[in-house]
């Protein structure tokens, strides 16, 4: 029985895939590292193809017996549209302000510290979506917008996929990245849920991808 990736694209469109979230990742790394100032490593990209409604279950599975998340949702708009998410595990958070020295900003300006941990996964947020989602688009010849990103608190143990912010009829091309910041490591997952509108409109841009080099 072939998978689900198999349905939707074929072998050479799934590898040319593979190699345009290769070479975004690589190019996005650097940008990174000039906005936030740290350098920051984004392991190769696995990618998987899930259906939308089995993507609750499959997170679980992946998040290694950690059910509860901060899930950051931003929809992005173009000619490949959709949804992407990126997880992070309850506790991610402290880290993070950690690494970024805004613990002393907290006690500065009197900011209540949960209203900063979310203030800052929402920035990392949109920062790392919008650095690779851009890298993505810009190789394949698209120009996307972007909604304002939200941060969500998901137990995906308790999640159903009416519960969970997808279309039940879309896909998930899910890329599991580690992204590493310096001297920490901080795991994220970043999920692109394509709609199923993009999908001919993407297979045509991989294989014009693949004609440029020829």
């Amino acid at each position: 029985m072939s998978t689900l990736a198999e349905q939707i694209f074929s072998s050479d469109e799934k590898d040319i895939l593979q190699e345009v979230m290769n070479i975004a990742f690589g190019q996005a790394t650097a940008e990174l590292a000039e906005v936030i100032d740290i350098f920051v490593i984004l392991s190769v990209p696995y990618i998987r193809v899930i259906k939308g409604s089995d993507l609750p279950g499959y997170l679980l599975k992946e998040m290694d017996g950690s059910p509860v998340v901060n899930l950051i949702e931003q929809n992005f708009i173009g000619k490949f549209s959709g949804q992407a998410l990126l997880i992070f595990p309850s506790g991610a958070e402290k880290e993070l302000i950690k690494l970024f020295n805004q613990e002393n900003e907290a006690e500065a300006y009197g900011v209540d510290i949960d209203t900063l941990e979310r203030e800052t996964l929402i920035e990392v947020g949109n920062i790392l979506i919008g650095a690779c989602i851009g890298k993505i688009t810009e190789l394949l010849k698209d120009f996307v917008t972007y909604d304002p990103p939200r941060l969500l608190i998901q137990d995906l143990s308790k999640s159903t996929p009416s519960q969970f912010p997808i279309d039940k009829d879309s896909f998930a091309i899910s890329i599991r990245t580690v992204f590493r910041f310096e001297q920490q490591n901080v795991e994220g997952y970043l999920f692109l849920i394509t709609r199923q509108h993009s999908v001919q409109w993407l297979k045509k841009a991989l294989q014009t991808f693949l004609e440029s080099f020829m």
